[in-house]
């Protein structure tokens, strides 16, 4: 349909050239519904699972009234956690690169504000950041937000979840009252539908049901009798599907403790992503699942937000959520940029009462499939084709990714394909090498030097 075309939008030059060079040309449906009142300036609230382009959606509307020209704050973008405000910073710079000097900031704890402090005083576009640390700058007086005019609020639903009501109004009640504002959420909560009307001026509603976004995601329902069944069937599940790469989630983070510490005793490549984890040890967890050093990640759902895996094969719940927009909030996570995708779910008969309530809410019929054989727990689980080395330097010390293949492909033995992703943070560069070679790669960085210099490297 040409309405679902980026080329039916009023987008300025610039942008559309991008999204052709990108690929981009058919909208999704949060787009195509969300996307022309954005740009006509009206408040939005935007519903729609993750994964469903929320994020081009608002980025777009941002980009298309910004002056380039006036380095002050103009956008301001709120995000439950570090790593979607991470993801939603990186998005918004690919869409903006057909725009010359568009300087994008990400704000969120666990880094030096003096650093933050420093960037914002140089002039900037688009502050996008967690409430709590733009908070901060506020209070010091770091973050001058009068010049602002959208406000986006991103996974919302989440934002309530984790406990920034409080904070996200005290923001609210800093940025100018003449605005556009952009709410964008999962699921619409009481909380959500009452921020909503006391921050947004005569809001348009874009919805998108559930099922027209995961048609792609073949769903299958498996039966267990109790919950060390409920184990069992998760490895046979894992088994049948050896070599996909695997989200787990469950509803606690007791539960994902629990869960990924069953896997890793039966020989399974799990990690467990959770709130109480260090910023330090969630970081590396997701890269080294982005670069297939590990095969599968049981999450939580404030854990699984921010997830950026465009090739996710296969998702789980391990226990059915509690709420029935999470289950497609889930599901959501696989069958992305267009590939398919398969969700499994286990339940017990005092679960049922669940599955007839998804019946309705997805308008389709939900029978149980059958679990593989359990002579599939004879065999070993595969090992992932990559392992991570992380080296004690990043980007304050200049280290690019460059550098680090080369110092890795200086002697014959490893070639460039033998490298995968190479991710260089502020003090830490981590590189996934296939897993034959990595004590060998490791041996050439600890002998060997990165432009002039000794950096220590341990295999993780």
């Amino acid at each position: 349909m040409s309405d679902y075309q980026f080329s039916s939008l009023n987008l300025i030059p610039q942008l559309q050239d991008n999204l052709g060079s990108l690929g981009f040309n058919s909208m999704t449906a949060i787009q195509a519904k969300s996307l022309p009142m954005i740009l006509s300036g009206k408040d939005v609230i935007a519903q729609g699972q993750t994964g469903s382009g929320k994020t081009a959606a608002f980025g777009l509307g941002v980009l298309n009234k910004l002056d380039a020209k006036l380095f002050k704050v103009q956008s301001l973008v709120l995000c439950p956690t570090r790593e979607l405000a991470e993801q939603v910073s990186g998005e918004i710079r690919r869409l903006a690169r057909g725009i010359p000097n568009v300087k994008v900031v990400t704000l969120y704890g666990g880094t030096p504000i003096k650093a933050q402090a420093s960037s914002l005083e140089k002039g900037v576009h688009i502050v996008v950041g967690t409430p709590g640390r733009i908070d901060d700058h506020l209070g010091k007086g770091t973050l001058d937000l009068s010049s602002m005019s959208t406000l986006v609020l991103d996974e919302a639903d989440r934002m309530l979840d984790m406990g920034f009501q409080k904070t996200i109004e005290a923001i609210i009640d800093a940025v100018p009252a003449t605005r556009q504002t952009l709410l964008f959420s999962a699921t619409y909560p009481k909380g959500i539908k009452s921020i909503a009307e006391s921050i947004m001026q005569n809001p348009a509603m874009a919805e998108v049901a559930p099922t027209q976004d995961t048609v792609r995601v073949e769903q299958a329902f498996f039966l267990v009798d109790n919950e060390q069944d409920r184990l069992q069937s998760l490895k046979l599940l894992l088994l049948d599907n050896a070599g996909k790469q695997s989200v787990v989630f469950c509803n606690t983070r007791q539960d994902s403790q629990t869960v990924a510490g069953g896997l890793k005793s039966a020989g399974f490549s799990a990690a467990a992503l959770h709130g109480d984890m260090e910023q330090k040890d969630r970081d590396q967890t997701l890269i080294r699942f982005s670069n297939s050093s590990i095969n599968i990640l049981v999450a939580t759902d404030v854990a699984g937000r921010g997830l950026d895996i465009d090739t996710l094969e296969l998702v789980f719940n391990y226990h059915l959520p509690r709420e029935l927009e999470v289950y497609t909030h889930r599901i959501g996570r696989t069958g992305r940029a267009g590939q398919k995708g398969q969700a499994c779910s286990l339940f017990q008969v005092s679960e049922q009462f669940r599955v007839d309530q998804l019946e309705a809410y997805l308008e389709t019929q939900i029978r149980p499939s059958d679990l593989p054989l359990i002579a599939l727990l004879e065999q070993a689980p595969e090992r992932p084709t990559m392992s991570t080395l992380r080296v004690e330097g990043g980007k304050r010390q200049k280290l690019r990714p460059g550098d680090l293949v080369g110092a890795l492909t200086k002697a014959e033995e490893i070639n460039g394909d033998n490298i995968g992703k190479i991710q260089v943070l502020d003090n830490w560069a981590y590189i996934a090498v296939e897993r034959p070679l990595a004590k060998l790669a490791l041996q050439q960085l600890a002998q060997g030097k990165i432009k002039g210099k000794s950096f220590r490297a341990r295999l993780i």
